[in-house]
This record gives C-alpha cells, sequence and structure tokens, in this order.
C-alpha cells in the first residue's frame, strides 16, 4: 500500500521546529542536509567553512552580510525551494543593512558556498549549483577540500575551477583579493 506525502508549503517548513537536524526544502519536503553520519561536517569542511567566514567577513565589513548555514528562499522546478548553503553572501544592495529578521534569506543572494562533504559527489554539488543559478544566485563556489579546488560557477559562462595561488578576483566582489592556497591555509589544512 502506497503512502501519501503530505507536501509542506514554505510557511508550514519555516515553522517546523528548530533541532539537531538542518533540512531544506526540496520539492515539497524536508529533507536533511546532511543524509547520514558519512555526510556531517568534519574537520576539513568545518575549518574551510571557519577560514572562509573570516576572511569574507573582513571584506564584507561595508559591503552586506556573510552567514553560515542561513536558509534562503528560492524557487526551483516552479516550487518553494530553500537550500541551507554552507556560507551565503549577500550584499546590502539586495537586502537592507537595517534588515533585521530572524527567518530565512528572503532575497537570492550574489554568492552561495558549498563544500562537498564525505559521501557527497562533485557531479551532485553542480547540480546544486545550476539550481542556485536558476533561482537567480549570481555566483557559487563549490569547494573540495581533498583536491584544494574551487569551482566557480557562473550564470552567463562556463565554470572555472581554481587552485593554489589563482586569484578569486570577481568584478561581482570588488577588492576581494583571496586565493585558494589562502583560504586552506587560514584553515590550516594547506
Amino acid at each position: 500500500m502506497n503512502q501519501l506525502k503530505t507536501q509542506l508549503t514554505l510557511e508550514k517548513f519555516l515553522a517546523l521546529p528548530e533541532g539537531d537536524i538542518i533540512y531544506e526544502l526540496i520539492d515539497g519536503e524536508a529533507v536533511p542536509k546532511f543524509k547520514n553520519d558519512e555526510m556531517s561536517p568534519k574537520f576539513f569542511h568545518s575549518s574551510i567553512t571557519g577560514a572562509l567566514f573570516i576572511l569574507l567577513s573582513a571584506w564584507a565589513q561595508a559591503k552586506g552580510r556573510v552567514v553560515i548555514e542561513w536558509a534562503i528562499k528560492l524557487m526551483r522546478n516552479q516550487q518553494e525551494w530553500v537550500p541551507v548553503p554552507d556560507l551565503t553572501y549577500v550584499s546590502y544592495n539586495r537586502l537592507a543593512a537595517d534588515w533585521l529578521q530572524d527567518e530565512a534569506c528572503p532575497v537570492p543572494p550574489e554568492l552561495v558556498i558549498e563544500i562537498i562533504s564525505a559521501g557527497q559527489s562533485f557531479g551532485e554539488m553542480t547540480e546544486k549549483a545550476t539550481d542556485y543559478l536558476n533561482a537567480q544566485v549570481q555566483r557559487v563556489w563549490i569547494i573540495d577540500t581533498r583536491a584544494k579546488t574551487i569551482t566557480i560557477f557562473y550564470p552567463d559562462a562556463l565554470p572555472q575551477t581554481k587552485r593554489g595561488n589563482n586569484s578569486l578576483e570577481d568584478s561581482l566582489f570588488p577588492e576581494l583579493q583571496i586565493t585558494p592556497q589562502q583560504i586552506f591555509q587560514q584553515a590550516r589544512i594547506s
């Protein structure tokens, strides 16, 4: 006998109680971000998250917000989608500096960053990057901690993979001058 699944609305999803498990709204279902113990954040993942937060926050001081694991209200395949990227940058141009609500990000940010966890593949993350771009996110960085690379996805160009001293310079992020090597050194996993 087939069980009917109740499709969650955005309002019902956002009203779910907070707990130890982080959920994303995908196709009307609350799906755990980390589907098993193998995928839960480990040392490299957590260290890169911290390093990026420090480096990007210093750059973003008067420009916008850098937030760790902040849910974002987006659309995917004509359905409400609420992913929870590892890091998000949204400028004050998109979300005013005086905005102060304890809720999911209400606008597509300029940048989301996803760090590949054990149990995730680059292909899966590429699909997610495409979904972000289709939802009006301007840049997606996929970070592979094992290969020490950052692949940047653009809405109007092919992805580029950066490593070592390759600059992550981008006209969307004026004055941001960092390299993958600096990020991995800050994380102390170089």
